[in-house]
């Protein structure tokens, strides 16, 4: 077991959501504003582009002007590869525009991009390599996108696997863990048609691994943009933005906290595993013997 009570830096995971990322681009604002530094992100699909594009030096204003980017009906190109509808090189363009034909490793914060092998199941974690690859892949949603070859693997949407990437910062130096997820919502929409049953059922199978895993997390800012377009929300970007500024300006004092107290907050998890029991079942335990004793009197 790991333990670096003085350890405070910070690691950011952006999770997938389609259009519905233009909400990160709020939460890296409330971290500006605040003049907190994170130390080191990842991303998955919509999350693996705005973490690519803070990584590499851009503000949220400025990652904020690229938001019609995000729509599916501007990113998307009809194509007659096999494996999908659409090929990724509208993406792959608009990397090349902004950020330059550059590789992960020479961001200038260390950044983890998750995509998903098809052929095996496995999560790949990119911290080096083409970014514009990495991303396309990351992003390649199965059905819709032609998935990205790279160095032999087939590789597809990473929230297939993880849709918030809390398990790479940790690996990347991260004492603190907080973890944006653009998909808590508490009822998926009614369908109309068998499409929309299979895409219901695939973000149940997605969005319950995914609170699973947001527990490792130490802050989760889980956000329901249920009434958000998973395609176009060209109309609302504003309120999008706002949408993932408010609740971690909210939470930053939270951050702050874990900066101060981070110490003792790791003694006190180190000791949570080292015990042979857990509080609770100790009570639980007491409570057991102190009945049967009244049982005998």
């Amino acid at each position: 077991m790991k333990l670096n009570p003085f350890n405070t830096r910070i690691g950011l995971a952006l999770g997938g959501g389609a259009a519905k990322g233009i909400a990160h681009i709020g939460v890296l604002k409330a971290f500006e504003e605040e003049q907190i530094r994170i130390h080191c992100i990842s991303g998955t699909s919509a999350g693996a582009l705005i973490a690519s594009y803070h990584a590499f030096g851009r503000p949220a204003e400025s990652i904020l002007s690229v938001c019609s980017t995000l729509n599916l009906s501007k990113i998307i190109n009809f194509t007659f590869e096999r494996g999908g509808l659409f090929s990724t090189d509208t993406i792959r363009e608009m990397i090349h525009r902004d950020l330059g034909d550059c590789r992960i490793e020479d961001a200038d914060i260390p950044l983890a991009i998750c995509a998903t092998d098809i052929e095996t199941g496995e999560q790949l974690i990119f911290r080096e390599g083409n970014l514009a690859d990495a991303v396309c892949a990351s992003m390649a949603v199965p059905g819709l996108f032609v998935p990205v070859e790279i160095d032999g693997r087939i590789l597809v949407d990473g929230g297939l696997v993880e849709n918030v990437p809390i398990s790479p910062l940790g690996k990347m130096g991260a004492g603190i863990t907080v973890a944006v997820d653009l998909s808590h919502v508490g009822r998926y929409p009614k369908p109309e048609n068998t499409l929309d049953v299979i895409s219901n059922a695939i973000n149940i199978g997605i969005d319950f691994n995914t609170r699973k895993q947001l527990k490792k997390a130490d802050i989760a800012v889980a956000l329901d943009l249920s009434r958000y377009s998973l395609t176009n929300n060209a109309d609302c970007v504003d309120e999008l933005y706002q949408e993932g500024y408010r609740p971690m300006k909210a939470k930053i004092h939270q951050v702050l906290w874990y900066k101060r107290m981070n110490a003792v907050i790791s003694l006190i998890k180190a000791g949570g595993k080292l015990l042979p029991l857990k509080v609770p079942e100790i009570i639980k335990d007491l409570k057991h013997h102190s009945f049967t004793a009244r049982k005998r009197n």
